[in-house]
């Protein structure tokens, strides 16, 4: 019995300390995330139909061989696909046929074709990697978001605490009269407004959580427990150090989209080729093997050189000559259907050649494509530096917008300063008689906002700097 209590102390303990340990970092949630992310999902479905095209264009490389085999039954006039004599009886008919054929040059069309689907399949694996970097940076943004309305919630929390202490001290106060009621009234309509701030900041914690769990596609139901690091923990480099022209830099040669434009670009460029060589004769090679059988019981055949000249044959003058008009003599032959494999081998035939196609009109389609392939440059490139112009304008505001963060917050800071420091002469102004509720409770509202708007301003730095940080390809770190 005592070895049966050791033991589920152990598993308690152990239950205990595996779910202490279920708090969610910002690594695990954005592993969780790249896993499970729909969008994410359906790229890398994406990427694999553009694996399978690939793969495809170079298993077309080869030969194509195809085997045809077919049986019917006859009835009617028919011609005997052996012997090619007309048949009035009915038969059962089977044939074989095996073909093959190589393209022997096609002006390196499918060469091109590979090229331009393992650019594309380049292009559409960067993709996912953007589409990866996109949702860890919406992550660590609704991460930052939640961490702030717990840090609001706090502060709120705080304010409410100190608000009630005040007002069990002045109820006091009154009660002894001390004070006139008017100081409690005052204070009860302060505690009002500040437990429908605390209520407001909870519900703003649970709005953020819900946001969270809906980018990285979790139950909504699901328990999820973060864990808060203190934002002054939060690594961030110098601003010196993230100066917007280098930043740019790094970001053209380390960023997913960029890689994904090059891809297509060269991807466009080998379709074009593709389109030229279709406007160009291919030359190919081709043979097959093939063979009949036939399966009759009787014939009505005329086999050649067997006439008849009988007194009643039909008669023709020519010349005052007259000749007899000999006719076919039609007789019927009991015949035995041939054994199959024998069939087989006496109509076997075999076919090798050589063949050419030349497009010579086709409605000007061979045309539009290479002109529409030529065009897919173009439309690549322009992209390309569109994505260059709007990732370089991204990179200077998230700086410009980095440093007024900073500015602001330094000014926050401060601001926090003076006002702790007008409340401390208030409340000991307060205590003595010296100043009112109402001006009291304007100094803790003016320190509560303070440090609302502190805490704002530094989660605000920080997240714009980790977007400078995910720029310059050092990705997202909290």
């Amino acid at each position: 019995m005592r070895y049966i209590r050791y033991t589920l102390i152990a598993i308690s303990c152990f239950c205990t300390t595996t779910h202490a340990q279920e708090k969610w970092d910002l690594r695990k949630i954005v592993d969780y995330a790249v896993t499970n992310n729909i969008s994410i999902k359906q790229a890398d479905v994406q990427a694999a139909i553009t694996g399978l095209t690939l793969k495809q264009s170079k298993l077309g490389l080869f030969p194509t061989a195809n085997f045809n085999g077919s049986t019917s039954y006859n009835n009617g006039r028919n011609q005997d696909p052996t012997s090619f004599n007309l048949i009035t009886q009915s038969y059962i008919n089977a044939g074989f046929q095996l073909q093959t054929s190589a393209e022997i040059f096609n002006w390196f069309s499918k060469k091109n074709t590979i090229l331009s689907n393992q650019w594309q399949y380049e292009a559409d694996k960067a993709s996912v990697d953007k589409l990866k970097n996109d949702i860890s940076l919406t992550v660590a943004n609704d991460y930052l978001q939640i961490l702030l309305s717990r840090e609001q919630e706090n502060i709120a929390q705080v304010q409410l605490k100190q608000t009630q202490a005040q007002l069990s001290n002045t109820r006091k106060l009154v009660d002894a009269g001390s004070l006139p009621e008017l100081n409690a009234s005052e204070l009860e309509a302060q505690e009002a407004v500040d437990s429908a701030t605390y209520i407001n900041a909870k519900g703003n914690v649970a709005q953020a959580t819900l946001v969270l769990k809906s980018v990285i596609n979790m139950d909504a139901a699901a328990p999820f427990d973060l864990a808060v690091p203190s934002v002054e923990q939060i690594p961030i480099e110098k601003i010196a150090d993230l100066q917007p022209d280098a930043v740019y830099v790094m970001a053209v040669k380390n960023l997913p989209q960029q890689r994904v434009n090059i891809f297509k670009l060269k991807a466009a460029q080998k379709a074009k080729e593709v389109a030229r060589a279709g406007m160009y004769p291919t030359f190919s090679a081709f043979g097959g093997l093939s063979s009949n059988f036939i399966n009759t019981k009787n014939s009505i055949f005329a086999p050649a050189g067997t006439y008849s000249s009988s007194p009643l044959s039909p008669q023709i003058e020519v010349g005052g000559t007259i000749y007899k008009v000999n006719s076919p003599d039609y007789s019927i032959i009991g015949k035995k259907g041939t054994a199959f494999l024998r069939q087989i081998d006496n109509n076997f035939r075999q076919q090798i050649g050589l063949g050419m196609s030349v497009p010579i009109f086709s409605g000007g389609q061979l045309r539009t494509n290479y002109e529409r392939s030529k065009l897919n440059i173009k439309n690549a490139e322009l992209q390309q530096e569109a994505d260059n112009q709007t990732i370089k304008q991204d990179i200077y505001q998230a700086y410009n917008a980095a440093t007024v963060a900073l500015e602001k917050f330094n000014a926050s800071r401060k601001s926090v300063t003076a006002s702790q420091r007008t409340l401390d002469f208030a409340q000991k102004r307060y205590k003595v008689g010296m100043l009112g509720t109402f001006e009291l409770i304007t100094q803790q509202n003016n320190l509560f906002r303070a440090k609302l708007q502190d805490v704002l301003n530094q989660y605000d730095f920080v997240f714009k700097m980790k977007v400078l940080e995910f720029y310059k390809g050092q990705g997202i770190k909290l």
